[in-house]
């Protein structure tokens, strides 16, 4: 039975992989959240969800239609209704005429809603999650402005009522990789955002789940001598976080992460675990030299995340064998990340490059080079590196290096790009890379080889 609060009254379930937009609308009769892509796209189904994290009460909105009740035991989500109307975002939407058919409406209240009790005012990032196809966002821009100068509203005593409420279920790291090794057909759900997928569109059940967010351990991120060593079930929000302060531009591009919604859902080891050759983290953790602690019962083995990719749509995982932990190497940041996609925003990559180049004299010492988008499976550049290695970091090393790109690399050509621009694309990244590093600046780089 899962257990938690909604609106501010404890509700219970007894189906954990019913999504909790089809609990609010079928269940219990709140169609305020509404359904629009199913597929955590489009934010009309937007809801704040609160759990503790670090000790701390924390509030984030998510996406509904792909998020599962056995995702919330333990949680607290709130909807558009328990608003009823005179929050402060919606009395601001009304005053600066953000809103007209309404259909997205509700999932851009509670975006807003929850942005603001957070305290973020990065409106055009909190937003990107939600569409709208009637009006323009600058009244909705506006009204969020308007909102944040409006005391936040107090609302129920969500702590209160979550405490007496358990994560339920496997809690234990210890027990839970003993039950997966006996149980290594079972489906494991991290934020859900693939699995969902396969429940609302291809409309698969799988008989069993494992909810992976129950388990404190794989949510830890340690600091240690080498290093710093992240749980696989760290959110890809918590992720951009740290990264920011340690690897800038690695902490930029997963702004472009899918959406608020969906940062505040995925898992760092979902991301590499679904090992999608254009899965966007990755290329620069490679890049980075990180390692994975792979684990099967009480058995532990550490291993290279660019070795991890056998080949498309195989790992190196046995059955029964989940991602524990992520460690990424102290280093100094040299690290430059490149997303290139169609739509800046909620966008798949047609590529993403990263580059860890450190020279010193003048010369380079060391290169460690990663794409997604380039082969079936994330991939170093290993001919570039070793163009790149022992010689004079000057535009004519780069040149050189250019062109070793085709020996990496035989791209594949798709609706999101061709092979041709994928290579040109690759070779233009690693020169404004160059340009970047000897402070030249951003540039934009067209057409062939720069």
């Amino acid at each position: 039975m899962i257990t938690f609060v909604l609106n501010g009254e404890l509700v219970q379930a007894d189906d954990p992989s019913m999504t909790l937009l089809d609990f609010l609308r079928l269940k219990q009769g709140l169609t305020g959240t509404k359904e629009g892509c199913n597929e955590g796209d489009c934010g009309a189904c937007t809801v704040e969800l609160a759990g503790f994290e670090e000790g701390a009460l924390k509030h984030r909105a998510v996406n509904a239609c792909i998020l599962l009740l056995g995702q919330i035991q333990g949680k607290s989500a709130t909807t558009v209704e328990a608003l009823d109307g005179a929050h402060p975002v919606q009395q601001a939407l009304v005053a600066h005429h953000g809103s007209q058919c309404g259909f997205c409406t509700p999932g851009i209240v509670m975006a807003l809603k929850t942005a603001q009790r957070e305290g973020r005012q990065d409106y055009e990032d909190v937003l990107a999650g939600n569409l709208c196809r009637c009006t323009g966002y600058a009244p909705i821009l506006r009204a969020a402005k308007a909102a944040a100068e409006v005391p936040v509203p107090k609302g129920p005593d969500e702590a209160a009522l979550m405490a007496g409420l358990s994560e339920g279920g496997l809690t234990d790291v210890d027990e839970f990789a003993t039950w997966y090794a006996q149980n290594p057909d079972a489906t494991l759900v991290g934020g859900a955002t693939e699995v969902g997928l396969m429940l609302t569109k291809e409309l698969k059940q799988p008989p069993k789940l494992a909810f992976l967010n129950r388990i404190p351990a794989l949510q830890n991120i340690g600091h240690e001598i080498g290093g710093m060593r992240i749980g696989s079930g760290v959110l890809l929000a918590r992720l951009r976080g740290l990264m920011a302060g340690k690897h800038p531009q690695f902490g930029e591009m997963l702004r472009r992460f899918g959406s608020v919604q969906v940062r505040n859902s995925a898992t760092l080891g979902g991301n590499i675990a679904n090992g999608s050759p254009i899965a966007d983290t990755p290329p620069p953790l490679i890049a980075l030299g990180a390692s994975l602690t792979l684990r099967k019962g009480a058995a532990r083995r550490e291993v290279l995340l660019e070795d991890f990719y056998l080949s498309y749509g195989v790992q190196d995982r046995q059955a029964g064998e989940f991602i524990e932990n992520v460690f990424i190497p102290a280093q100094e940041d040299t690290l430059g990340v490149y997303k290139i996609s169609k739509r800046f925003d909620q966008d798949i990559s047609a590529l993403c490059g990263a580059f860890n180049i450190g020279v010193s004299a003048g010369v380079v010492r060391r290169a460690s080079i990663a794409f997604g988008g380039m082969a079936a499976t994330p991939k170093r550049a290993k001919a570039v590196e070793r163009a790149l290695i022992g010689q004079p970091w000057n535009e004519k090393t780069i040149a050189k290096a250019q062109l070793a790109f085709a020996a990496d690399y035989t791209p594949i050509s798709d609706q999101r790009g061709s092979a041709q621009y994928r290579l040109i694309l690759a070779q233009n990244l690693l020169k404004r890379y160059y340009l970047e590093q000897t402070g030249a600046g951003r540039v934009r780089v067209v057409g062939g080889v720069a």
